[in-house]
């Protein structure tokens, strides 16, 4: 029943835009402080997490300061620039509530990874959000571009299958 109130339901969409612009704004701020900050670099970040993966109480798992070491680490330029131009890029689409769950998804995939690497922040509430935003569906980006692009992009499907009628003789 929920469910159905949460995908379904017009005013809780406009609950929604109002949360999906919010977590938007979080994101696209984020983002563009990193662009514009003059060389984002996350591998001090990420040493950090990697260092917070050690002693007697450890903030970080063990498997994720692996992962931070021996992938991300090496690879710091490529990561940093995919942190700050995927938060801009999810926080624009959020605002805009274009392709929004797939928006909410990076973007929940982000926090998640944010929080492995022992921030919390506000990373905890933008996850509990973002739940929302994906369970509802189509419903969190009814009020805005979702609303004319996904019936669009249905109805111009290449893969799918057009019907024609059989010549007639």
């Amino acid at each position: 029943m929920f469910t159905d109130i949460l995908r379904n339901n017009k005013v809780v969409a406009g609950i929604l835009a109002f949360l999906r612009i919010y977590i938007g704004y979080q994101w696209l701020t984020s983002g563009f402080g990193k662009i514009t900050g003059g060389g984002f670099d996350a591998s001090g970040f990420m040493q950090g997490a990697i260092a917070s993966a050690g002693g007697e109480h450890p903030a970080v798992q063990g498997w994720w300061a692996a992962f931070l070491e021996t992938v991300a680490l090496p690879n710091a330029e490529l990561f940093s620039f995919v942190v700050m131009w995927g938060e801009f890029l999810v926080g624009a689409a959020l605002i805009l509530g274009l392709f929004t769950n797939f928006a909410a998804l990076m973007g929940i995939t982000m926090n998640f990874a944010f929080l492995f690497s022992g921030t919390v922040s506000t990373n905890a509430l933008m996850v509990l959000i973002t739940v929302f935003l994906l369970v509802a569906g189509y419903n969190a980006g009814r009020f805005g571009l979702d609303r004319w692009v996904m019936p669009f992009l249905k109805n111009h499907n290449p893969r799918q299958k057009h019907k024609t009628k059989p010549a007639t003789v």
